[in-house]
């Protein structure tokens, strides 16, 4: 990655922790707190328009999760149509949703799973592939890999999933990570 494009990302990531939001409820809650990233990781294409509006209302930075937004393409239309209603970045994890992304000038967050040795060496090659501007380690509680991670890969890391103690936030950002998403909304507010 680029000075440049790192320096923008970085200026992007503020706060360390960011709102994985499933819920209306938690939705309203993300608005409220001290997060400056909010994750939609359940949208669909009658709602993003207002849900966008309201949380850079709230200024804050609004991202969709592609691969579970309702109505929306996984496609290059999709994801004009996602630039098109202001959204901030998109998360995925799909390389080649990664690629069209950037097209539209979206800050993209590739996920990736790690469920055994194999997973490092095959995120690390897709990330070679679609270049993300942002990479999701999962589940966000694995300290190991996320410090693996950090020193294979010259970009942000957003560990995310299962974390649920801000021992765990604390853990994960001391590993390597840049920001921790958490659907904890009693994390959203404390300061790490």
């Amino acid at each position: 990655m680029r000075e440049e494009e790192r320096n923008m990302v970085m200026d992007f990531m503020k706060k360390p922790i960011a709102a994985a939001i499933r819920t209306e409820k938690d939705f309203s809650k993300a608005l409220r707190s001290d997060v400056d990233m909010v994750f939609l990781l359940h949208s669909n294409i009658m709602t993003v328009n207002q849900c966008v509006k309201e949380i850079h209302s709230a200024g804050k930075k609004a991202f969709i999760h592609v691969d579970f937004a309702e109505g929306i393409g996984k496609d290059r239309a999709g994801l004009e149509f996602l630039a098109k209603q202001g959204v901030d970045g998109v998360l995925t994890t799909r390389t080649n949703i990664v690629k069209l992304a950037k097209e539209f000038d979206l800050i993209t967050v590739q996920r990736f799973f790690m469920v055994d040795s194999h997973s490092v060496g095959t995120s690390v090659e897709s990330i070679k592939i679609s270049k993300p501007d942002i990479i999701e380690i999962m589940p966000g509680i694995i300290t190991k890999k996320i410090r693996e991670f950090s020193e294979k890969v010259d970009m942000p890391i957003i560990a995310g999933g299962i974390v649920e103690t801000m021992e765990e936030v604390r853990a994960a950002l001391a590993a390597g990570a840049t920001v921790v998403s958490t659907g904890e909304a009693q994390l959203w507010t404390t300061k790490v």
